[in-house]
């Protein structure tokens, strides 16, 4: 028979006077839970032991929530700055042809995205002189090819789409020097008598837009975008 462990003097008397010392340490108390344990032989069950493991799992989880909503929310308040600032900067625009060119400038740089593009639905095409002044930013389509395009894979296109992509579409993308494999793209009601518009945020990270992601703040974005589009078409 082993004889009992004999724990200094000195030691016993800090633990008594400071016994929180042990009761703040998690390692200390599992350590002194176990010892208990092994102390009571294998056939009792300890209730209070299963319970404490229960009980630090479940705090665990909290934890690990709790880590995970305040992450969530800095992103979230990451996210919202940096659309505020696009906005910002595209509201400087003090003629229209800036305005345009801005958006595949320092507007995108903002949003972190590799291009901008808007597609507008007309009869005309892409060899008129004034659509051509505007540089890629701007394509034309034919009327209904902004609903087809969004809805590749649903009945309804919706204000916000975000999806990968396999083969970036040359009508909007054309002759980009980036390989797009992701796209945000937001549907756009330019006012009544008025085809509609669309803007695509393009990135070569294949995992920056894709389905699943909130698009409260980029519905935001195409608001602003669209009635800033009236009254420059006005």
């Amino acid at each position: 028979m082993s004889n009992p462990a004999v724990i200094d003097d000195d030691l016993r008397e800090k633990l008594l006077s400071q016994p929180e010392v042990i009761l703040d340490d998690q390692d200390m108390m599992r350590a002194l839970i176990a010892a208990n344990e092994r102390s009571m032989g294998a056939n009792i069950v300890d209730m209070r032991g299963i319970a404490m493991e229960r009980l630090e799992a479940r705090l665990d989880r909290l934890e690990e929530t709790h880590r995970g909503v305040i992450a969530a929310a800095y992103e979230n308040l990451a996210g919202m700055n940096i659309i505020h600032r696009a906005i910002l900067r595209m509201l400087d625009a003090s003629d229209f042809e800036t305005f345009m060119k801005d958006l595949d400038g320092e507007v995108g740089q903002i949003l972190r995205v590799d291009c901008v593009r808007l597609v507008l639905e007309t009869v005309q095409d892409d060899a008129n002189p004034a659509v051509r002044k505007l540089g890629d930013v701007l394509s034309t389509a034919e009327p209904g090819f902004i609903d087809t395009y969004l809805t590749q894979t649903r009945d309804t296109p919706r204000p916000v789409t975000l999806r990968q992509v396999q083969e970036p579409d040359v009508r909007i993308y054309g002759d980009n020097p980036f390989w797009v494999r992701s796209e945000a793209c937001l549907r756009l009601d330019l006012g009544e008598g008025r085809l509609p518009g669309m803007l695509v945020l393009g990135a070569e990270d294949p995992h920056q837009f894709k389905p699943g992601q909130g698009t409260d703040l980029l519905g935001f974005f195409g608001g602003v975008f669209e009635r800033a589009m009236r009254r420059w078409l006005s």
